[in-house]
C-alpha cells in the first residue's frame, strides 16, 4: 500500500491510494469499496488518526501506515 497525499497551505488538500494489493480478486473488491472511503476521510480528519474501514482492517493499517509516512515526509503535525 502506498499513499500520496497533496498539501496545500499546510492542509491536506487530497490523498490517494497510488498503490493497492490486487494479489486477488477478494483483495480488489475490498480496495475498490475501502480505499475511497478512506481517502475521504484523511481529508476530513487531517490526520491519520482516522477510523478503519469496517471488514477491510488490513487495507487500513497498511493505508492508515502509508498514510503517516507522507504526513511525515511532507513536515505536517
Amino acid at each position: 500500500m502506498q499513499v500520496r497525499i497533496t498539501v496545500s497551505g499546510g492542509r491536506i488538500g487530497a490523498a490517494q491510494a497510488v498503490q493497492v494489493p490486487t494479489d486477488n480478486a477478494r483483495d480488489a473488491e475490498i480496495n475498490a469499496s475501502a480505499v475511497p472511503v478512506l481517502n475521504q476521510e484523511v481529508v476530513s480528519a487531517q490526520s491519520a488518526k482516522i477510523d478503519a474501514v469496517s471488514g477491510a482492517t488490513y487495507t487500513s493499517q497498511g493505508y492508515i501506515s502509508s498514510l503517516q509516512a507522507a504526513i511525515d515526509a511532507a513536515h505536517l503535525s
